[in-house]
């Protein structure tokens, strides 16, 4: 028996799945940041909507409170959007499936941040 035709059939395989696991770690960064970007984007545009048609535009103590409590569901939503798979897998144990799996997700969102400002620089002048 050739075990080293065998040897060398199991470490091609092993690379394979290795492979195959981090193009789907990438793709549910894109998804996970992609999500978050939209989420702001709605949230921004219920802010700038919202002004032109008069919501919130008052002397009340209701302006600040639905203000902090969109903060924080912003910050729940975000957070689950970005930091809950990673967290689900580093409990399972995949620790270095999970610590790639947040990098790569703050890696795109950090894109799509950079794009955003480079749109406005190239726009508001």
């Amino acid at each position: 028996m050739n075990y080293n035709l065998i040897y060398k059939n199991l470490k091609l395989a092993k690379g394979y799945i290795i492979k195959e696991e981090m193009n789907k770690i990438t793709k549910q960064a894109l998804i996970n940041s992609a999500g978050t970007v939209l989420y702001v984007i709605a949230v921004a545009l219920f802010m700038y909507y919202g002004t032109l048609i008069k919501i919130g535009r008052s002397n009340s103590i209701l302006v600040p409170i639905a203000l902090l409590l969109l903060f924080v569901l912003s910050a729940s939503v975000t957070g689950y959007l970005m930091l809950s798979k990673p967290a689900q897998m580093y409990l399972d144990g995949k620790k270095k499936e999970a610590l790639s799996l947040l990098t790569k997700t703050i890696i795109f969102f950090g894109i799509f941040t950079v794009v955003a400002l480079g749109l406005l620089v190239a726009f508001t002048r």
